[in-house]
C-alpha cells in the first residue's frame, strides 16, 4: 500500500503503513528542511510543514492522513517567501544554529496568508511560537524579523510599523567576521546564511548518505541497527517519553555555617535542539554532532561519534547513529547542581554535584577561583546523569553571581539590592556585562567583549544568553528518581521560557580596542544575578516554577 501526495510541487508516492509524515519526508523522499528534534512528541516545532497551506507538526501526523494533499516544506515555499524570511532573520540575528528555524519560518510565514481576518500585532506573532522551541536566540530577534516581514510594530515604544513586505536589508559587514564572533560565543563553527535558515546547515543527520544503516540505543545502552530510522526505533523497543509527576529535587545540602548568600540549584536540561547524531563510512572520519553550533558544550564529548566509527568498521557499510529526544534527556550531560554558602568577605564553600560519567570537574576549582578566590570547592557524589563543566558557565557562573551580589550589598552599607539593580560580571575569558532585570519592563544589557566584529551576531547571542539565564533562575528543572534516573523526558517538561513569557531586551554593545573575547557568558551570569535579585534572592532555583512550565 502506498500513499500519493504532492510535496513541494512534485507528485510522489510513499509507504502507506503506520509511519508519520516526517518519516516519509526525511527517510523516503530525502527532504532535509523538516528537522527531527523530538519525534514523536510533537513539541519542538522543528518538523513543521504546510499541509494544504496550513502549518502542521509532521512528526505526529500519520502519512495516510495527507493522502492526495499538498505538503510544503521550507525548501518549497512559493515565490520569494523563503528568501524574504531568511533575509529578515539574518538581518535581525534570528537564526544561529538554524536547526529550529525552518519550522519557525513555516509557522510565521503562514500568517501572511491568514491575517485578513484580524489585524496582526506582536502577540499574534508570539502566540504561534508556543508550538516551537528555540534555545539559541531568546525569541526577540525572531519576533523582530517577523515584525519586519509582516509590517507589524514590535517591542516597547511608539514607533511606526515597518511597511508590509519591506525587503530586508542584505546582511551588513563581513560574513567571516560574523562567523568569527559566532564561533567565539558558541564555542564551535557557526554561520548563518539563507541556506542555514531554510534547513541546509549540514547537520549530521542531514548529510548521511542514502542507504546508510541506522543505529539507535536500546534501554540497556546497546545499539539496535535497522535499515531506516523508524525500523531501528521499532527494533530498539523505543517508548515515547512522558512528563513526570515527581517534584524537583535539590540534590546537595548547604554546607554548615552562617552565610550571607545561600543558593541551591537543581537538575536542568541543556535542551539543545539537534539530538546527538553522527555517521561514518568504513575507515572514515565520523561526522561531527556539533555541525553548525556548539550545543552549549553539551555534545562536545558525545559517544555517538565513536559508536558510528565502530559500527561502520564492523559492518563495512555507512552507519548513522541517532539519539532520540528521550535519550538526550537520559544520557546527555547536565550542568552540575550546586549548593553555595558565602560570607560578606567573599569566603565560603561551593559544593558541586559529581555523578558517574562526569567530566571536566577537575578544572572547576581553577575556574571558580578566577572569579571568587575565597570560595572552597567541594565535590559531592550523588546519583544522576553525567554532569559536565563544558556547559555554559558551569560552576564559575554561580560563584560570580554570588560575588557580584555581595559586592552590591557591601557598597550599599549592608542593604540588599532592589529589583532592577544593575549587576556587573566579568567572566574568566575577559568578557564583561552589566544587566538589570526590573520587575516589569525591558531588560537592559551592556556588553564589553573586545572588538565587536559583527553587531548582529553578538547582540543575538547576548539576547539568547539572557533568555537562558531567566529560565535557569526562574523556571527550568527536570525531575529525577531516587536512583538518579531522569524522569522528565519531553520538551515541555524542561520549563524553558516560551516567547510569550520572555521580556523585551535592550542591548548596548561597547566597542573596545582589544582582541575579541566571548561576551555572552558574562551576560548569562549577570542576567541570572539580576533576575535573582528581582526574585528576592530566594535560596533555591527555580524561583518561579509556574512561569514557563509546561506541567
Amino acid at each position: 500500500m502506498t500513499v500519493a501526495l504532492r510535496v513541494d510541487g512534485r507528485d510522489v508516492h510513499v509507504a502507506g503503513d503506520d509511519g508519520t509524515l516526517l518519516d516519509a519526508l526525511r527517510e523516503e523522499l530525502g527532504a532535509r528542511a523538516p528537522k527531527d528534534g523530538c519525534s514523536p512528541q510533537g513539541q519542538c516545532g522543528c518538523c513543521t510543514v504546510w499541509v494544504d497551506g496550513a502549518p502542521r507538526v509532521s512528526c505526529v501526523t500519520p502519512v495516510r492522513r495527507v493522502a492526495g494533499r499538498e505538503v510544503t516544506t521550507a525548501a518549497g515555499l512559493p515565490g520569494d517567501t523563503g528568501r524574504r524570511w531568511a533575509d529578515a532573520l539574518i538581518e535581525s540575528g534570528g537564526s544561529q544554529c538554524g536547526f529550529c528555524t525552518p519550522g519557525i519560518v513555516m509557522r510565521l510565514a503562514s500568517l501572511e496568508a491568514r491575517d485578513g481576518a484580524r489585524p496582526l500585532d506582536e502577540q499574534a506573532i508570539r502566540t504561534p511560537l508556543a508550538a516551537h522551541l528555540c534555545r539559541c536566540t531568546g525569541w526577540q530577534t525572531i519576533v523582530e524579523a517577523a515584525g519586519r516581514v509582516l509590517g507589524v510594530r514590535v517591542g516597547p515604544g511608539d514607533g511606526e510599523a515597518p511597511p508590509r513586505g519591506a525587503p530586508a536589508v542584505p546582511p551588513r559587514g563581513d560574513p567571516l567576521l560574523a562567523a568569527w564572533r559566532a564561533q567565539l560565543e558558541g564555542s564551535d563553527f557557526q554561520t548563518s546564511t539563507r541556506t542555514t535558515v531554510l534547513g541546509e546547515a549540514g547537520f549530521a543527520e542531514d548529510t548521511a548518505p542514502q542507504g546508510a544503516a541506522v543505529a539507535v540505543p536500546r534501554a540497556d545502552g546497546s545499539l539496535a541497527v535497522g535499515v531506516t530510522l523508524p525500523d531501528a526505533r521499532r527494533m530498539s523497543g523505543k517508548v515515547q517519553g512522558r512528563n513526570s509527576t515527581l517534584p524537583l529535587r535539590h540534590p546537595l545540602e548547604l554546607p554548615p555555617g552562617q552565610w550571607d548568600i545561600e543558593l541551591r540549584t537543581t537538575w536542568v536540561e541543556p535542551a539543545y535542539l539537534e539530538p546527538d547524531a553522527s555517521w561514518c563510512r568504513p575507515s572514515g572520519v565520523p561526522a561531527t554532532p556539533l555541525a553548525n553550533g556548539g550545543a552549549f558544550g553539551g555534545k562536545r564529548r558525545s559517544p555517538v561519534v565513536a559508536a558510528a566509527r565502530r559500527l561502520a568498521d564492523e559492518r563495512q557499510q555507512p552507519v548513522r547513529v541517532v539519539w532520540s529526544r528521550e535519550e538526550v534527556a537520559r544520557r546527555g550531560p547536565k550542568r552540575p547542581p550546586v549548593a553555595l554558602g558565602m560570607r560578606a568577605d567573599g569566603t565560603g564553600v561551593l559544593r558541586v554535584a559529581a555523578t558517574p560519567g562526569a567530566y571536566g570537574l577537575d578544572a572547576i576549582e581553577g575556574r571558580v577561583r578566577a572569579v571568587a578566590p575565597g570560595l572552597d570547592v567541594e565535590l559531592a557524589y550523588v546519583p544522576g546523569p553525567p554532569v559536565s563543566t563544558d556547559l555554559r558557565g558551569a560552576g564559575w557562573a554561580e560563584a560570580a553571581i554570588a560575588t557580584a551580589i555581595l559586592g552590591l550589598i557591601a557598597t550599599s552599607g549592608g542593604a540588599r539590592p532592589v529589583p532592577g539593580t544593575p549587576v556587573e560580571v566579568r567572566d574568566p575569558s575577559g568578557g564583561r556585562a552589566r544587566v538589570s532585570v526590573p520587575a516589569d519592563g525591558p531588560v537592559s544589557v551592556e556588553v564589553w567583549a573586545g572588538e565587536i566584529l559583527d553587531e548582529v551576531a553578538l547582540r543575538s547571542y547576548c539576547i539568547g544568553a539572557v533568555h537562558q539565564a531567566l529560565g535557569w533562575v526562574r523556571s527550568e528543572g527536570i525531575a529525577l528518581d531516587e536512583a538518579g534516573g531522569v524522569q522528565d523526558l519531553t520538551i515541555r517538561s524542561y520549563g524553558v521560557l516560551p516567547a510569550r513569557d520572555t521580556p523585551w531586551m535592550h542591548v548596548t554593545l561597547h566597542e573596545e580596542d582589544r582582541w575579541p573575547v566571548k561576551g555572552s557568558d558574562a551576560v548569562f551570569a549577570a542576567a541570572a544575578a539580576a533576575a535573582w535579585i528581582t526574585d528576592g534572592l530566594a535560596p533555591q532555583w527555580p524561583t518561579r516554577r509556574a512561569v514557563g512550565s509546561r506541567r
